[in-house]
């Protein structure tokens, strides 16, 4: 528990900076609606010790009446998020999205139904465009590591670093 302290806390500062003001106008005034997309990792952080759980308790401590809904759909890629994007998240009139995707996309490399880069990048530039269009804030992740080996000894780990560049390099662009 407590190696993960630090990442919560910087989870949760992100999005408490993004949640004020909040940036739906039909929702000024009420407290801030978080809705998290993802793939299995996001869709087990809302079970009872989950991030997302657990990240939804800390902010309702800090802002009071905050929402968090759990997003998550076990395999998903950047094009699944894509296809289920207005009708899993933004029904739900968010202020702000956490977008957490990747493994997936870089794991499925090996049986061929990963995403290739270009379309990984151009897929969160979408996602982040429609997230703004439709008046929430974007809150993009880097994906994390598959197999869960020593630095470097992971096969996939340094496909998994590019892709993670990727989603900096949209999130800075954004």
């Amino acid at each position: 528990v407590h190696a993960r302290r630090p990442i919560l806390l910087a989870l949760l500062l992100a999005l408490a900076a993004a949640a004020r003001p909040s940036a739906a106008e039909d929702r000024a005034g009420t407290p801030p609606r978080i809705v998290f997309l993802g793939d299995s990792i996001t869709e087990a952080g809302a079970g009872p010790h989950g991030y997302v759980t657990l990240a939804g308790a800390a902010l309702a401590e800090r802002l009071p009446g905050t929402e968090t809904i759990g997003a998550g759909i076990s395999g998903n890629r950047v094009p699944d998020l894509l296809a289920r994007l207005d009708r899993d998240v933004l029904t739900r009139r968010p202020d702000v999205v956490v977008v957490y995707i990747g493994i997936n996309d870089v794991w499925h490399s090996q049986n061929g139904r990963g995403t290739p880069k270009g379309e990984f990048e151009a897929g969160m530039r979408t996602l982040v465009e429609r997230i703004r269009k439709a008046g929430a804030r974007p809150v993009l992740c880097t994906p994390t590591v598959i197999g869960e080996k020593k630095a470097g000894t992971n096969p996939l780990d340094a496909m998994l670093d590019d892709y993670a560049g990727v989603t900096r390099a949209v999130a800075a662009a954004a």
